[in-house]
């Protein structure tokens, strides 16, 4: 999606009459929302500076020019494209924009330094590394790119930023990505022309531009579809930002752990579609490649069972199950035993392990102790069960008494949910998790339906399916799972009576439901589905979750009594009411928020309550006012009886 789109003539006519910010601005609100003051501000500075780089007669009037062009799959925005061929190959120029003033070489850390954000200085990718990473996504995603053979040539522009004899942006320890993406900075203007018209000759009047934005976007990448190419060493995903930062780092503090025998721990902050998960697994390849004894540990199986299918007949069950890894696998352990332990999800971390939870002590802990270096993945927010325990806190509490060393970190750009920010925002202040600026704004056009009924729902979503069976229905515990009919679909499980719906649960003979090609007859639950990602998810609210009196309210009396997940629950509520009320609401709201969030590119919902299904509606016909108000009219929903 591209935000500002004009010939090189019209930008600098924009320039000139001092227009250009509010078209911006604009178009900015009309396609993504609201932005901030800074951002304004920096649109502001560096436009001026691309504008005295454009104002060169070589450079041909009728070049595409686009600004802020928003990367398929994720929130991440391109500052600046410039578009046109040099008589025989279509080529577009990427600049990225940079106001920083210092920078300071980072060693032993690939494409990273350290700059000014935020009144601190703090490690970033390299403006090279960054503009080579965004190209390499667009290439990866925008199918015209590739087939019409349109060659991208990225860079960066750091107008503010003198450099110096010796200076550290263009220390030969940066080549690599120098190479790929050349660096400019104050004074270097008659530089970035000539790296401009070495490619853009002749201009295009927008066809290229037109030919990215319209071209059609390659279905993205899942991590269960891509694990064997990645521990065969290959690069599937390109990491960008902060995710390129944490992976060095992890690689460099897994260094210090075995050579000053410190130990070390990561704690790694990121919600739902950060990019947790793919971090975790090209961690575990970088390190395992680097001979160290590494492993992968989630407390939830469902993961680790699409893995491991998906790995057979390209590595050896052995090696499947060293790398893949239980978090109860620890209660017997030496210290040290182990270099590295990633823990993913880690704020399903439980205190006891076993199939009757009587062996060990508490699993983080074990997992600290373990190994000289431990990486946590965690997003409190998903702790769906009384038995998770995995908090930052508690991770902190047992470093401490092992005198490790902490680094932490956030994951914060959005990779799942059309790589929307705004949504995952929107979401919570739906469920009424928290309060956000996206009350009223959705962000992007993700593919959010509320039906009233569950059939329409399971039909759409198994028309989403046909394609590659990448489209799933899950639901709330609501209804009984009873072991008598735990392996057979034709017993439905879940029943919705007034319309006539029913659908089995998962069932037990099988693993690996979210990969069944017959799974789109079974509806999963959070303990199937936790950690995985499907294009489109259809998710059946049921009474755990209602609208009373205003208000989103939650029931654990209405969960099922073969659901695990609030097992204590009536024990905890007659010794402390208050706590027990308020745990149980938190682990509700989680539960739908986890399972909200697992659709790549759509969300649909089916509500028991109705009052919770015109409470969604309303709130979804106020974000599309809100929108048409302020940035007209936009396609959101498309019918009264299926918003």
């Amino acid at each position: 999606m591209i935000v500002y789109e004009a010939s090189k003539q019209e930008f600098l006519n924009h320039v000139d009459q001092d227009v250009l910010v509010n078209h911006i601005l604009n178009q900015f609100e009309l396609k993504l929302g609201r932005t901030s003051e800074s951002e304004i501000r920096s649109w502001d500075n560096s436009m001026l500076h691309m504008y005295r780089v454009l104002n060169d007669q070589s450079i041909p009037n009728d070049a595409g020019v686009a600004i802020e062009y928003k990367i398929p799959y994720t929130s991440k925005r391109v500052d600046f494209l410039l578009s046109g061929h040099d008589g025989e190959t279509d080529s577009v120029i990427i600049v990225e924009l940079k106001q920083w003033s210092e920078v300071e070489k980072v060693e032993g850390k690939e494409a990273i330094v350290k700059t000014a954000l935020n009144r601190g200085l703090h490690e970033v990718a390299h403006p090279s590394y960054q503009a080579w990473s965004y190209a390499a996504l667009i290439e990866d995603y925008n199918e015209n790119v590739q087939e019409q053979f349109i060659q991208l040539k990225p860079c960066a522009y750091l107008h503010n930023y003198r450099k110096t004899q010796d200076d550290p942006l263009t220390d030969t320890y940066y080549d690599y990505y120098l190479n790929l993406a050349p660096v400019y900075a104050k004074g270097d203007v008659e530089k970035l022309r000539s790296f401009i018209k070495k490619y853009i000759k002749h201009g295009d009047q927008q066809d290229i531009l037109y030919q990215i934005e319209q071209g059609r976007i390659r279905p993205s990448k899942s991590l269960q579809d891509s694990l064997a190419s990645m521990l065969k060493g290959n690069q599937e995903f390109v990491m960008i930002d902060e995710q390129k930062v944490i992976y060095e780092t992890a690689l460099q503090l897994a260094e210090v752990a075995i050579e000053t025998d410190t130990k070390q721990i990561m704690i790694i902050e990121g919600g739902p579609g950060t990019g947790k998960s793919v971090l975790a697994i090209n961690l575990l390849v970088a390190l395992t490649n680097k001979t160290l004894t590494c492993q992968y540990v989630t407390k939830n199986s469902a993961p680790r069972s699409i893995y491991s299918t998906k790995l057979k007949g390209d590595f050896r069950k052995t090696r499947i199950d060293n790398l893949f890894k239980g978090s109860g696998s620890y209660t017997e352990s030496e210290l040290n035993e182990l270099d590295v332990l990633i823990a993913d999800e880690a704020h399903r971390l439980n205190e006891k392990s076993g199939l009757f939870s009587n062996l060990g002590e508490n699993q983080v802990k074990e997992i600290i102790h373990t190994s000289k270096m431990s990486i946590f993945f965690i997003d409190e927010n998903q702790r769906v069960t009384l038995k998770d325990v995995g908090s930052v806190e508690m991770i902190k509490k047992y470093a401490k008494e092992y005198g490790a060393e902490i680094t932490s970190g956030v994951l914060a750009s959005q990779f799942r949910c059309d790589g929307s920010d705004g949504y995952i925002a929107w979401l919570d202040d739906l469920l009424q998790i928290r309060e956000t600026a996206n009350a009223n704004d959705m962000g992007l056009d993700y593919d959010f339906k509320v039906f009233s009924d569950p059939n329409e729902m399971k039909r759409e979503i198994e028309k989403k399916n046909e394609n590659n069976n990448k489209s799933r229905i899950v639901a709330g515990y609501c209804w009984e799972w009873p072991k008598a009919n735990r392996g057979k679909s034709s017993f439905h499980d879940i029943q919705i009576e007034e319309h006539n719906f029913g659908i089995s649960w998962n069932l037990d003979n099988t693993a690996t439901w979210a990969i069944d090609d017959a799974s789109i007859d079974e509806a999963g639950c959070i303990h199937t589905c936790q950690g995985l990602e499907f294009d489109y998810v259809g998710v059946i609210i049921g009474d755990d979750l209602r609208y009373e009196n205003g208000r989103v309210v939650t029931d654990y009396t209405k969960r099922a009594k073969s659901d695990q997940s609030l097992k204590g629950i009536k024990k905890m509520v007659k010794e402390n009411p208050d706590q027990a009320e308020e745990i149980a609401d938190k682990i509700i709201r989680n539960t739908y928020r986890t399972l909200m969030t697992r659709g790549q590119k759509g969300c649909y919902v089916h509500c028991t309550d109705k009052n919770l299904e015109e409470y969604l509606i309303s709130q979804l016909k106020r974000e599309i006012t809100y929108r048409e108000a302020s940035y007209g009219n936009t396609k959101v929903a498309d019918s009264e009886s299926n918003y």
